[in-house]
């Protein structure tokens, strides 16, 4: 059975308080009324007319099984702004949604923020299945705080979380001046977020496009080399993450909605050029 996601028109902005975290996976939160739909219950999205027709789909998956962030609808909301005449985006928080004929209608599936074990077996083989095919992935701030036990999820991601810093102001620095994610950011760019240590560096593996200055955090935790967005080709699919993205103010700033925007379309590949032409 298919599943189909249910297009919202609008979110409501929540979250104006903001939580700090364990020091490895998150820490649990009292779950908050989930505004959200379930998968199971959804029906088409309604579009506008047939230019939003022909626009192509991304799943915006927001499940939590640990520390939930209260920013995740405007995130979605975000989403849906950045995503005008680009894709469509259809958001869900039921993991039944990944089974590998579902999957096949979406450009690109976006992990924003979720957290814990949010996939079972079958559906991580349905995921597994659809990177294979080209398939995209996009993962913002807490998807590496994801799926520990899942190996494929942590190359997947490029790097697991390991803790982070209180929201502070610090400056980021643009590697890759072309990519399409970073080709409109300033070179230094000072930007307050809650800024995210790994387990590993994802350079070995993966391109980096910006890092952190770790001179800013108060203290050397990456060796002095912290990338906080990077991209690679994988498995036959795309993968593009940032761990930025921890306020509700992050949505609302232009550079990191273009940075955003970009990484999507990146990852969309070829799905995202015959859709624009």
């Amino acid at each position: 059975m298919i599943i189909i996601p249910k297009y919202f028109l609008g979110q409501v902005a929540a979250g104006l308080f903001l939580v700090g975290c364990a020091n490895t996976q998150q820490a649990l939160e009292p779950k908050n009324t989930d505004t959200t739909t379930n998968a199971k219950n959804m029906v088409e999205p309604k579009n506008t007319g047939e230019a939003q027709d022909e626009l192509p789909h991304i799943l915006v998956f927001t499940k939590t099984m640990g520390y939930r962030h209260k920013n995740i609808s405007d995130g979605v909301h975000a989403l849906r702004e950045i995503g005008n005449n680009v894709f469509v985006v259809d958001q869900t928080e039921d993991a039944g949604a990944f089974t590998a004929e579902n999957l096949k209608r979406f450009c690109a599936v976006v992990f924003l923020s979720t957290t814990g074990d949010v996939l079972n077996t079958e559906q991580q083989k349905a995921f597994e299945q659809y990177i294979h095919a080209s398939g995209g992935f996009v993962g913002i701030h807490a998807a590496s705080d994801t799926e520990y036990d899942w190996p494929w999820y942590g190359q997947l991601v490029g790097a697991w979380f390991r803790d982070h810093t209180k929201v502070i102001l610090a400056t980021v620095r643009r590697e890759d001046t072309t990519h399409i994610s970073t080709v409109e950011f300033p070179d230094a760019w000072r930007r307050e977020d809650e800024w995210y240590r790994f387990r590993s560096n994802p350079r070995k593996n993966a391109h980096v496009l910006v890092t952190v200055n770790d001179q800013d955090l108060g203290e050397i935790t990456m060796n002095g080399d912290h990338p906080i967005s990077w991209m690679h080709e994988f498995e036959g699919g795309r993968a593009w993450y940032t761990g930025m993205g921890h306020t509700k103010e992050s949505f609302l700033e232009k550079d990191f909605r273009k940075h955003v925007r970009g990484g999507i379309v990146w990852a969309m590949g070829t799905c995202a050029n015959s859709a624009n032409k």
